[in-house]
């Protein structure tokens, strides 16, 4: 099925939206490569459902244009533009089966029984529903729900999926299973994805390249390593990462970091009276107090299976460690903290600007 499917570009140009004196969102510039999944990643009130309803028709922008393959949709009638979109709630209609359910676009189509019949039986194979086929929406689980929902979307053969949050109703362990199975059924099919959530996991594991918004401004577009590790604001480092990173407050003086008198080096040099330090709990490591860049008390310890997770008061800020699983320090403690220069980030205090 994949192979015969064209592969679509999407392309978003200095979009704007406003709903009266809101502006969602603001000089918005996404280029989706033919066949990416490209995720749309941030916190409710972020703009990234609107720019997938405004992709799909749903929402006409404020300003500027958008484009699928090279054709101008901006203003093209949601029926015309050649998309399924899967929702968080699964929109099925309870009366009928889930074959009837998956065959409804076609039907719509006024497609021949037969064709519909094996179009059908080709779909619901792909999402490992060919034994439901008679039962209805009620008598299914919700992850049943969500595939039969993906089916629907797939039967079309659109050339642009968009996904609005379609896990979020789903329990831990089952969204973790339809997350790999949306993956390896987006990479055998190839069809262009853009999908909306604010699981920053879900963004991590599913995405080609991530796009983070906040407040209606693109604030990064990268693949996830990218953006893990070379994040391009304080904003996008704190919003990846689980636990988030740490942030230390202090100044930047030449190539040193000085907080409360402690100075760690740095790989950048400039002077911001204002700063801020961050590093990830998994680049720190515990030591003896005399042996640690810095020493504080720990606040608490969790032990969280494969590591121990050490929070470490220093002065107003606190530090999380990932420290060896077999840890013992207690609360109250006294603690080294190894923080190597090669691995922290430095950022403006009152802009969020990373100093490179």
């Amino acid at each position: 099925m994949a192979d015969n499917l064209p592969k679509t570009s999407v392309r978003f140009e200095n979009i704007e939206k406003s709903f009266g004196s809101v502006q969602v969102l603001k000089d918005f510039d996404l280029e989706v490569e033919p066949g990416e999944f490209v995720v749309l990643l941030g916190a409710s009130g972020s703009g990234k459902t609107t720019a997938l309803r405004i992709l799909s028709g749903l929402e006409t922008p404020s300003a500027g244009r958008v484009y699928i393959e090279d054709q101008d949709v901006t203003n093209m009638l949601p029926k015309y533009r050649n998309i399924s979109m899967v929702f968080q709630s699964y929109a099925l209609y309870p009366h009928k089966t889930v074959a009837e359910n998956i065959g409804f676009p076609l039907k719509v189509r006024k497609v021949s029984k037969q064709e519909m019949d094996s179009a059908i039986v080709e779909a619901a194979r792909q999402v490992q529903l060919d034994e439901l086929l008679e039962r209805f929406p009620r008598e299914l689980s919700g992850g049943q729900r969500q595939r039969v929902a993906l089916a629907r979307a797939i039967i079309r053969r659109p050339s642009v999926f968009l996904m609005d949050e379609p896990l979020s109703n789903l329990d831990a362990k089952l969204r973790g299973h339809m997350r790999a199975e949306l993956k390896h059924m987006q990479q055998s099919m190839g069809i262009t994805t853009i999908y909306v959530t604010h699981d920053q996991i879900e963004a991590m594991t599913l995405a080609h390249r991530v796009a983070i918004l906040e407040k209606g401004v693109l604030q990064q577009l990268a693949t996830p390593a990218q953006i893990y590790n070379d994040p391009a604001n304080l904003f996008v480092a704190q919003f990846i990462g689980s636990p988030p990173m740490n942030v230390v407050h202090g100044s930047l003086e030449g190539n040193e970091f000085v907080t409360q008198g402690v100075r760690i080096n740095t790989q950048v040099q400039d002077r911001v009276d204002k700063a801020i330090m961050g590093i990830r709990p998994e680049d720190c490591s515990v030591a003896p107090p005399s042996e640690g860049t810095l020493t504080g008390t720990i606040y608490t310890n969790e032990l969280i299976g494969d590591h121990t997770l050490v929070t470490v008061n220093w002065g107003d800020d606190q530090i999380s460690v990932k420290a060896p699983k077999d840890f013992t320090g207690m609360q109250g403690d006294d603690i080294g903290l190894v923080i190597p220069s090669d691995r922290l980030f430095v950022f403006e205090q009152s802009t969020g600007t990373r100093i490179r």
